[in-house]
């Protein structure tokens, strides 16, 4: 799919690849986008035209978000937004390097804190310290966007940044949005009787907890790992219910059918000391996944935390961009998917998302759109090793020869190793030979900028495609 814009640049209706192709042709449309790909119409206005609202799904996730975009029950787009997992990683090294940097006999910085905008405390309501985390009369952390309590770590408040900032980039009218909100409620997977046993025992049962279960062993056997080829995953009683074992999801364990059937009522101890005297392959992998097991069991999940701390704040945004949100659960997002036989893939969670499902899906898309968050660069111009002293210096100036690291370029290359034509991202050198990255992987290497060619400014996202999993489910 292609997507449209009127003069004024206010979405339309999308197009399909050979009708953006005529509109170019006969100079009614120019490209106002190459990734993702965006035409803009010379001689239509929104007012004159007639669109039909479309529905926006979101699977939200710690670290792949899946997105969907239906008209009915037909699959307009299909996309997966990649969120960068090394801000923390990064923001401890910067306050390292902090850290060491005061206790060098450097030059003398001044404080940088009072340059900041002052800020509400979400307690008393008064103003808080220039760039204090906390208010120092009741010691709450300073309001966020307007709303009380709000404050996300960076790594996390990151994940719903990009997520918005990627929906922008969708340019279809949207008449709503379904968004997955609860995945799974530990509390009430622990204890059902906070609100009574009815919550747990309606007609997704059984979803919500095997949802947790798949999700806290990676979809694999805690057993064999799969090794034993037996593709049928059930919940398996690592203590069990004949010798005493509960129901409680501490004391559940995801298993396929042929472990669980060997497994039978042994205890863990048992079956271990068992499989230890066993001469077989497989019982030796059983052997030491089992003791992996059974330290995993009270192991809390840190990207369902994850997933769980930034649902509200990404809902509070999705609220701000003016449509109406659905809200569901991934009981029932697993419960649709699997009763149309889809793959456990993100785009379709997505699609799957809420009772807007409809029975069937029709013209599914040839191509997932992937877009990966990349950053726009990094301003650390010493690189230092692993215990915070300097190695290098960099350049402060990022773009030469016009170039800037994160631009897509195409490089057409006339001999050589790397003979050819190559679209991709540039990594920028001073020397002026570059290297091309193509599917997030270094292609080429040491190119001269004098074969290279700007097509579209970086933006911070890395812009790929890829088939998807399996065949399309058959037509409505």
């Amino acid at each position: 799919m292609v997507f449209v814009l009127d003069k004024h640049k206010k979405p339309l209706m999308h197009c399909t690849e050979k009708r953006a192709r005529l509109l170019l042709r006969r100079g009614r449309a120019v490209v106002h986008r190459l990734a993702p790909f965006t035409i803009r119409l010379k001689d239509r206005v929104l007012e004159d035209s007639e669109v039909q609202p479309l529905r926006l799904k979101l699977d939200p996730g710690s670290k792949v978000t899946g997105v969907a975009v239906l008209r009915g029950n037909e699959v307009v787009f299909l996309g997966e937004i990649r969120h960068r997992t090394d801000i923390e990683d990064r923001l401890a090294k910067r306050r390292m390097i902090r850290r060491n940097r005061r206790n060098r006999k450097t030059r003398y910085r001044k404080p940088r804190f009072l340059n900041r905008h002052p800020e509400k405390c979400a307690g008393c309501g008064k103003n808080a310290k220039h760039g204090s985390r906390y208010c120092r009369k009741c010691g709450q952390r300073p309001k966020d966007n307007g709303n009380r309590n709000t404050w996300l770590p960076p790594s996390l408040g990151a994940r719903v940044d990009q997520v918005i900032h990627a929906l922008r980039k969708i340019r279809v009218p949207i008449g709503g949005i379904s968004v997955e909100l609860v995945r799974f409620d530990t509390q009430k997977l622990e204890n059902p009787e906070i609100s009574g046993v009815e919550y747990q025992h309606g007609t997704l049962f059984g979803y919500e907890v095997k949802e947790y279960l798949l999700q806290k062993f990676g979809h694999r056997c805690a057993y064999c790992g799969g090794e034993s080829g037996d593709p049928v995953l059930e919940v398996e009683h690592v203590v069990p219910r004949s010798r005493g074992g509960s129901n409680r999801v501490s004391n559940l364990a995801i298993a396929c059918r042929t472990c669980n059937e060997e497994k039978d009522d042994w205890m863990p101890g048992e079956w271990l000391a068992i499989l230890q005297r066993s001469k077989r392959k497989l019982d030796r992998v059983r052997a030491v996944n089992v003791q992996k097991a059974l330290g995993q069991l009270k192991v809390p999940l840190r990207d369902a935390a994850a997933a769980n701390t930034t649902r509200w704040a990404l809902y509070r945004r999705l609220l701000s961009l003016g449509s109406s949100v659905k809200v569901g659960s991934g009981g029932r997002t697993k419960w649709n998917r699997e009763r149309m036989g889809l793959p456990k893939e993100h785009y379709w969670d997505a699609a799957c998302v809420g009772d807007s499902t409809p029975e069937k899906f029709r013209d599914i898309p040839a191509w997932v759109q992937v877009w990966e968050a990349k950053g726009r660069g990094n301003r650390q111009v010493c690189r230092t090793d692993k215990q915070g002293f300097p190695v290098r210096h960099l350049n402060r100036q990022k773009r030469h020869f016009g170039f800037q690291t994160g631009d897509m370029v195409v490089a057409e290359i006339p001999r050589g190793k790397y003979a050819g034509r190559w679209r991709g991202r540039v990594a920028v050198r001073a020397n002026g030979w570059f290297d091309l990255f193509v599917g997030g992987v270094r292609a080429v290497q040491g190119v001269s900028h004098k074969h290279c060619r700007v097509l579209q400014r970086g933006d911070g996202w890395a812009y790929e495609q890829m088939r998807p999993a399996v065949a399309a489910p058959p037509h409505a």
